[in-house]
């Protein structure tokens, strides 16, 4: 009661606005509430189940059509390969994210190194045992995650070095970083995926072929480091020079200076904007769509149009569902970038 009028009612003017959020919240939650679970249908096989004047959210289209927006149209027998993939990725990646767990080292190498062939492996298959699996089958949750980890593991790195090369002393570098960055900063992620996929083969070589999925992963991760090198860049100009003529006076070199003195402190402190990046590009997953490409927003679109289940509530409910996993990586992106800050500046608290 205390922090209450403190805080929310500590005048006139703050408990009206208070009062007024209050009022709005009711608005917005509670017939939200009503439409997704009291008045939601959560059995059923058939649009039938679903239609109705009275009736809410149509669940029953997200548990018949679960496996499209995981794995969109890869072959139920091979699904196996997908879900030992995911679970090598959960499996490498939760123990890196808590700062207790030791071996840090042997897990980024397998992260860096052996899971992304381990991956290549088991979705592509094309040995034996393993049957070729095309990525135009791939879909769902599965190309989503594809392309937003490809585009995060290569941005950073990649954005790193962009943002040494636009402060490097060398004209050559320096021209080349500024044009490089400035150019896939000017361009949409629309336009680039449809350079990717359909003028890039043009220029190729007669015989030389990509495949449209990579294609669109290289497109996407060029255009995210072009965005990521301008966040790291923000962080190196946030330094003191004194740290660089510190690291100088005591012997250590270029690059000894920029990996164990400048770039941990820079990139500390730029990780909101880092994160933000990395969130964004995380929703952009969903353009591959116009190049062909199902994601999970693709795949709960294309499943909408399944006559078995045209109700007037499928395509809200489809897309409340797709809203809500993407709500969930991006909300739990945030609240790690958030813990971590917190973590790394433990010595400038009081």
């Amino acid at each position: 009661m205390e922090w209450m009028r403190k805080n929310l009612f500590s005048s006139w003017g703050n408990s009206l606005l208070t009062i007024v959020a209050l009022y709005l919240v009711y608005i917005i939650i509670v017939p939200f509430l009503d439409w997704a679970v009291f008045s939601a249908v959560f059995t059923g096989d058939s649009r039938a189940a679903c239609l109705g004047p009275d009736k809410g959210a149509c669940w029953p289209f997200v548990y018949a059509n679960w496996d499209q927006f995981v794995y969109g149209r890869y072959p139920e027998a091979e699904r196996w390969r997908v879900n030992i993939v995911f679970f090598l990725g959960a499996a490498g990646l939760i123990p890196l994210l808590m700062p207790s767990v030791p071996a840090k080292l042997y897990n980024v190498i397998f992260l860096l190194v052996a899971y992304p062939v381990l991956a290549v492996i088991l979705l592509v298959g094309g040995r034996p045992g393993l049957p070729m699996v095309d990525t135009s089958y791939w879909g769902g949750l599965l190309v989503t995650l594809v392309v937003a980890v490809t585009g995060i593991v290569v941005s950073l790195p990649l954005g790193v070095l962009l943002a040494l090369g636009r402060r490097s002393e060398m004209p050559v570098i320096r021209m080349f970083s500024v044009i490089f960055i400035e150019v896939w900063r000017g361009v949409p992620l629309i336009t680039v995926l449809f350079m990717a996929s359909v003028m890039l083969p043009m220029f190729l070589p007669e015989g030389v072929t990509l495949d449209n999925l990579l294609r669109c992963l290289i497109g996407v991760a060029l255009f995210s480091s072009a965005y990521m090198a301008e966040v790291v860049r923000g962080g190196l100009q946030s330094m003191p020079k004194g740290q660089e003529e510190a690291a100088r006076a005591l012997g250590l070199s270029y690059p000894q200076t920029m990996i164990f003195i400048i770039l941990p402190q820079a990139l500390r402190h730029v990780i909101p904007g880092i994160v933000n990046t990395f969130i964004g590009l995380f929703k952009d997953t969903t353009l591959v769509l116009i190049v062909g490409i199902f994601d999970l927003l693709g795949q709960v679109r294309t499943q909408l149009s399944d006559p078995n289940w045209s109700a007037p509530q499928t395509a809200v409910t489809g897309y409340v569902f797709a809203a809500a996993l993407f709500w969930i990586f991006c909300f739990g992106m945030s609240r790690y970038s958030t813990f971590m800050e917190h973590r790394l500046n433990a010595g400038h608290q009081r």
